[in-house]
């Protein structure tokens, strides 16, 4: 008999300051990274999905966002994009809007 099955990892990268989409309010925003695994006899081998979003610590609502957005909101975050990395104007747009 061979069990096998998947694992959910659920890591947080980051806490931001960002206008909400859904309540309009400048709040904090988790960035949070899902990896999902493949195991065999309850053992991780390798990963096969990974999906980023962020969610909003004032009403909840979360948004799932690119690889791209999430490594360039990460970028601001640890202030490597110039600026102050809490506050800047340039984050305060809607990232998950094109």
């Amino acid at each position: 008999m061979i069990i096998f099955g998947s694992k959910a990892y659920l890591h947080q990268l980051a806490i931001l300051t960002l206008v909400c989409g859904r309540c309009g309010n400048p709040s904090a925003h988790t960035l949070k990274k899902r990896v999902t695994k493949f195991t065999l006899f309850f053992v991780p081998l390798f990963a096969f999905s990974t999906k980023y979003a962020t969610q909003c610590t004032f009403c909840g609502a979360e948004q799932r966002v690119t690889k791209e957005q999430a490594d360039r909101l990460l970028a601001q975050s640890t202030g490597q994009a110039g600026g102050s990395p809490a506050y800047n104007q340039t984050e305060q747009q809607n990232p998950y809007q094109r």
